[in-house]
């Protein structure tokens, strides 16, 4: 077993060398999009919202830098297909207090994954963070 991960490790590698924003790109998104699949699953759903995934996992590959998580926490909201009304209030209810603990925690985050990660391994780095945030 730990030689099919030491593989695929290096396989990852040698895709991040030859080819770094695409891989980067899509590592952002599966992450993402895994995330929020299981975040679906904790929450009760028993159909996976699938348009919900794609719209994640591609908006994310397509715009790794430029999506906060909070951005992110938005959308998937927006995306559940619940009643404006709903959403509404769901963000004048929870948007304050997550911001809040994302700005306590993002800013250490950041400086671990600055001050100890090594270049090419930044975005992964963060993305898994953010898949368990």
């Amino acid at each position: 077993m730990s030689e099919v991960v030491a593989m695929a490790g290096q396989a990852y590698m040698r895709q991040l060398q030859a080819h770094p924003l695409r891989t980067k790109a899509i590592t952002s998104g599966v992450l993402a999009g895994c995330s929020d699949a299981i975040a679906q699953k904790i929450s009760g759903v028993t159909n996976l919202q699938r348009r919900r995934l794609l719209l994640i996992m591609v908006g994310l590959s397509g715009a790794t830098n430029c999506v906060t998580v909070e951005q992110h926490d938005v959308y998937a909201v927006l995306w559940s297909g619940r009643p404006f009304s709903q959403v509404k209030s769901k963000l004048k209810k929870d948007y304050a207090s997550v911001q809040l603990t994302a700005w306590k925690f993002w800013p250490i985050v950041s400086w671990i994954n600055y001050e100890y990660m090594p270049l090419q391994l930044r975005v992964l780095f963060h993305s898994f963070v953010a898949s368990c945030w």
